[in-house]
């Protein structure tokens, strides 16, 4: 039988003859199962509606985007199962994208011109390897990460040729639990096998995550010193540089990486911030001016970007530039989420800098009452849009944005930011009790579902929970709970698929704002006892089989 028999593909290329071509070495392959896409967009909408096992993207794609942002677009919205095989096709041997595209880890590159013989060995290779990590994806698709280490031992065993990888995942897995003290010792085993650099950067995450942030900076320095093209190295070492406020170096080091690897939007969207936090407005004008060109044709592009532009602009005293990002955001992401927000936000921050102040009222107004349905919209430009109300007489609308942003605090870094704002605008006393009543706040809503759940009333602390989570999407506080009090429900009420997704999408969140939470540990054992308890994975399929204890890793 056909190993490629019953597999399904998405060949995404913008040349018609080509992908005629590619379909046809397929189909000599065994593989007749097989969709088209001629844009990064349509690649978009089919991989929204249905998983393919594997996507043959060209790199050099039309209409403004390449395969490399689209593939920085499929990881980051999770558009793709683990399971899928992802294969860069090109003959663009220009070197800094081939460093983009590897640093987001593709399957493999096929090189063009290629023949049908060698298309079927660069397929045979990656199936092989997802054959022997299929039981980890599922386990981890399925959100049970505990389980998921267990079979990674086992495929140790099972596939010695992949010991190393095993090893890798495992470690990485640690790392995703909060369990940074297990992962440390595999990094330094994988140092002895000479897995040196991503082994070392492994290891450099571990005491990042542990606060050892010296001994990471060093670790880090070695690395990039070492490999100029191991942008990885250079985001940790920058976060690094970051946590412990050294704001220029960070900004630097940055500066280093896009040189390497200048496509990746991300991280010249965190180039961006970080120039604007240390105060170098012409590098942030830079960096984002390049965030919106290169993000023009995503489907995920981002109106907040066209905002931190505006105010770059403003700070450096150019109001006819900003106008003119005013205007495109308002030509070329009408009809999205969040663009009158941001417009109305930006208008504001150019109305008050010509000092137009019948226009400024009228923006700020409309910002602020946008804002209140507008959750997800990010501390830094609500603080942005704060910090302009308090100085513009509108002191009731700041407070209200501040208020929210307190409550939502991710940590005691960002209740001090939204502190300062208040204390800038000559409300120090306000700020205080702001502050306070906000942290109260979010402890009687834990307090009130924690009682619910108490009382037996399990379905009415998820409800209360979630719908906080809503509200409050970057509280860890507030995340841990809801992940908490769904994972209660199911324990106690019975299992529900719906509720079994939303708790891994929960447990997600918690592990994404408080990598550190030192009771993550704890709250991945109770999912996995619930999965357990009624031999399901989290996607409402049957767990798999309790393996033989026999020959079992410890």
């Amino acid at each position: 039988m056909n190993e490629l028999e019953g597999l399904t593909a998405l060949i995404i290329e913008p040349h018609s003859g080509m992908r005629a071509n590619i379909h046809s070495m397929l189909n000599m392959c065994g593989l007749t199962r097989i969709e088209h896409a001629s844009s990064s967009n349509l690649a978009v909408k089919h991989l929204s509606l249905r998983s393919f096992d594997m996507v043959l993207c060209e790199y050099d794609l039309e209409g403004g985007q390449d395969g490399q942002q689209l593939l920085e677009d499929v990881r980051h919205h999770k558009l793709m199962p683990l399971s899928t095989m992802f294969f860069m096709v090109t003959a663009e041997g220009n070197h800094s994208k081939v460093v983009s595209a590897a640093e987001l880890a593709p399957t493999d590159y096929i090189l063009k011109p290629f023949t049908a013989d060698r298309l079927l060995d660069r397929i045979a290779r990656a199936l092989d390897r997802r054959s022997a990590f299929m039981p980890v994806y599922i386990l981890m698709e399925a959100g049970d990460q505990r389980e998921a280490i267990e079979a990674c031992i086992e495929g140790a065993q099972i596939h010695p040729r992949y010991a190393v990888d095993f090893l890798r995942l495992r470690a990485e897995l640690h790392v995703f639990l909060g369990e940074p003290e297990h992962a440390e010792p595999i990094y330094r085993k994988l140092i002895d096998l000479k897995a040196i650099a991503w082994a070392r950067l492994g290891l450099a995450k571990t005491l990042f995550l542990r606060k050892q942030y010296e001994e990471a900076k060093g670790m880090l320095e070695e690395l990039v010193d070492t490999n100029r093209n191991f942008v990885d190295a250079y985001d940790w070492l920058a976060r690094t540089h970051a946590a412990v406020g050294e704001l220029d170096k960070s900004q630097a080091v940055l500066n280093d990486a896009v040189a390497v690897s200048p496509h990746a939007v991300r991280r010249l969207r965190t180039l961006g911030d970080t120039a604007f936090e240390a105060g170098d407005t012409a590098a942030a004008e830079k960096a984002f001016k390049q965030v919106i060109t290169k993000a023009k044709y995503s489907e995920f592009r981002d109106p907040e970007d066209h905002v931190k532009l505006v105010r770059t602009l403003v700070k450096k005293g150019d109001p006819v530039a900003a106008a003119a990002v005013i205007r495109d955001l308002d030509r070329s992401m009408g009809g999205r989420p969040n663009t009158p927000l941001c417009s109305a936000i930006s208008s504001a921050l150019l109305h008050e800098y010509t000092g137009n102040e019948g226009r400024l009222n009228e923006a700020l107004a409309s910002a602020v009452a946008a804002c209140r349905e507008a959750p997800a919209l990010s501390a830094d430009i609500k603080l942005e849009l704060a910090r302009t109300c308090l100085e513009n007489k509108m002191e009731e609308g700041g407070a209200e944005l501040v208020r929210d942003v307190m409550r939502n605090a991710a940590n005691e870094a960002g209740m001090a930011r939204a502190v300062s704002v208040m204390e800038g605008a000559g409300f120090p006393d306000l700020a205080r009790t702001l502050a306070q009543e906000s942290r109260q706040h979010v402890v009687d809503l834990v307090a009130d579902g924690a009682a619910r759940a108490r009382n037996g009333d399990y379905k009415g602390a998820v409800g209360l929970m979630q719908e906080a989570a809503i509200k409050l999407p970057h509280n860890p506080s507030v995340a841990f709970n809801a992940a908490l009090a769904t994972l209660r429900c199911l324990e106690h009420e019975g299992w529900d698929d719906k509720l079994g997704q939303q708790a891994v999408v929960l447990i997600g969140n918690v592990r994404r704002l408080d990598p550190g939470n030192a009771k993550l540990g704890a709250l991945s054992a109770l999912h996995h006892q619930v999965l357990k308890k009624y031999a399901r994975t989290a996607q409402g399929r049957p767990a798999r089989p309790a393996p033989a204890q026999a020959g079992r890793a410890a």
